[in-house]
């Protein structure tokens, strides 16, 4: 496809599975004038890599982004390593702490990696807006903030519930919204795309271009996609997420993890085109393991999601432990199994929470459900360790 193909063409693509358009019939005008022109509009998605992963959610955007980049538009890929500092206070119930710089950087280069599973390279800019924020000077800052309205914002319903509980809200987050339109005023974007609860930040945007005397950009909502609680919308900040470049396995137990109406839900939103191919499967558990396969296959290959359904039937159907688990060594030194499961899952999990856990005979050491507390590993002895039902580790204690 390119700019070619006649703009009504265009528009009914772009519509398939988008929330809202703000205003429709100015998507429909620059799509005119581009087509006369034979001049791509420049789309816009912003990412904070507050992260490593980008996740099943993000994707709605990048596939969208992917829609434009056949239709033969450019694509701003825009990485907010300066705005991330900051951390974008949309849905949040309190301040985000602000992240190390050099994590930032790691963060943003996975992100350069990743987006070319969806994306292909061309016509494609990756952008940092630390290249402009790190050259803003205060007069600059305080002529943006100029342009924002504290009442406006007060009426978010995230500042909203806050200030009225008494929480702290920071200075930096009123100006994080006047940051990402200010993207759009430096970039000169015609589309900016973001879910549905970003509605606030990129409509300010078209409210700063024309500040700035620059054309205002067509704002283009996603639905959110839930994470695996069925409940909170998927983030890394929830741990309720599926990244796109985690272990096959992961993603496979994951999908296999959430409930039939989340299921449900994922088949809507990430493969609407193949509705009909799922309707077909009448049992829900194969209709989940076929979900699992198409994601891996999207982001991996064949032979992974091949390999990953061989490794949940053999693991799960047949509770045998996989082959493919690597041996950690951990430094006995007297710990408790409290204290060598903290260090084995990196801290992922509190020790109240591996506690109860043990309680409840959720993890298994070997064959055994069935010990206390103050339990010491054997030293020089190798464990499989399974901790609930799909976390995996073999371990051995010196």
């Amino acid at each position: 496809m390119s700019v070619f193909l006649d703009p009504k063409e265009q528009i009914e693509i772009i519509k398939d599975n988008v929330d809202d358009i703000v205003p429709e019939e100015e998507l429909l005008f620059k799509l005119e004038k581009s087509f006369n022109s034979k001049k791509p509009l420049n789309i816009k998605a912003g990412f904070d890599p507050t992260s490593a992963d980008l996740h099943l959610g993000h994707t709605l955007l990048i596939k969208k982004l992917k829609v434009f980049q056949e239709l033969g538009h450019k694509i701003s890929f825009l990485i907010g390593d300066f705005t991330a500092r900051i951390g974008d206070p949309t849905g949040r119930d309190k301040t985000r702490p602000p992240l190390d710089e050099d994590k930032i950087k790691e963060n943003s280069l996975t992100y350069e990696k990743q987006i070319f599973k969806i994306l292909n390279k061309k016509n494609v800019d990756i952008l940092y807006n630390s290249n402009w924020f790190n050259k803003f000077d205060l007069k600059e800052i305080i002529n943006l903030s100029s342009y924002g309205n504290v009442a406006r914002i007060l009426e978010r319903d995230d500042f909203k519930k806050r200030h009225k509980s008494g929480d702290s809200i920071t200075l930096t987050e009123f100006i994080y919204p006047l940051l990402q339109a200010y993207d759009s005023v430096h970039i000169d974007s015609d589309i900016e795309l973001g879910g549905s609860d970003q509605r606030f930040n990129i409509l300010l945007g078209r409210q700063i271009q024309k500040a700035f005397k620059k054309g205002q950009q067509v704002a283009i909502f996603l639905p959110i996609l839930e994470g695996l609680d069925g409940k909170l919308k998927m983030s890394k900040s929830y741990n309720n997420y599926i990244g796109i470049d985690e272990n096959p396995n992961d993603i496979f137990g994951k999908i296999m993890s959430i409930s039939d109406n989340l299921m449900e839900r994922y088949i809507d939103i990430l493969y609407p085109e193949k509705r009909d191919y799922f309707n077909d499967i009448d049992n829900p558990l194969i209709k989940k393991k076929q979900l699992a396969c198409e994601l891996i296959n999207d982001y991996n290959d064949e032979s992974a999601a091949k390999k990953a359904l061989e490794n949940f039937d053999k693991t799960f159907s047949k509770k045998d432990f996989p082959d493919d688990i690597k041996l950690v060594e951990i430094k006995l030194l007297n710990k408790t199994i409290i204290d060598l499961i903290e260090e084995l899952t990196q801290n992922s999990l509190t020790r109240s929470e591996i506690k109860r856990l043990i309680k409840s005979k959720s993890i298994q050491l070997n064959d055994n459900r069935n010990f206390e507390l103050d339990f010491i590993p054997l030293k020089n002895e190798t464990y499989n360790i399974k901790i609930g039902k799909r976390k995996f580790y073999k371990a051995i204690f010196n």
